[in-house]
């Protein structure tokens, strides 16, 4: 038997940003997921690409030969709406052009049960 545990509403925080991109002599996906974690943020991950293409209409994709650093990775956080506004602000302050999607979400954990007769 599986129970649910307590369910938490929110959102799925994402950014999605250059694999070779720096702020403060990292890379941003890295230094986005140092920031979140200092900021309190209770987990991220990040992402890479296979192919995709962006607002420019340019196709990126890996091939074997090419270096890396010209796909998209991305970093998503699921947190409180409050949480959120938050981040966004404190990113804003950051001088950062990052594109990012805000998604309402339903997150919990499952329990597995045994039960014994």
């Amino acid at each position: 038997m599986t129970v649910r545990s307590a369910i938490m509403h929110g959102c799925f925080l994402k950014f999605y940003v250059a694999e070779n991109r720096i702020h403060h002599h990292k890379l941003t996906y890295e230094w986005l997921l140092e920031e979140a974690e200092a900021f309190g943020l209770h987990g991220g991950s990040a992402f890479r690409a296979l192919a995709g293409f962006g607002r420019h209409g340019r196709l990126h994709e890996e091939h074997f030969f090419e270096l890396a650093g010209d796909l998209a990775v991305e970093v998503g956080f699921v947190v409180t709406e409050d949480e959120a506004d938050r981040f966004l602000a404190h990113l804003a302050k950051e001088s950062l052009d990052l594109f990012y999607i805000r998604v309402p979400v339903e997150a919990g954990f499952t329990l597995s049960v045994t039960q014994h007769l």
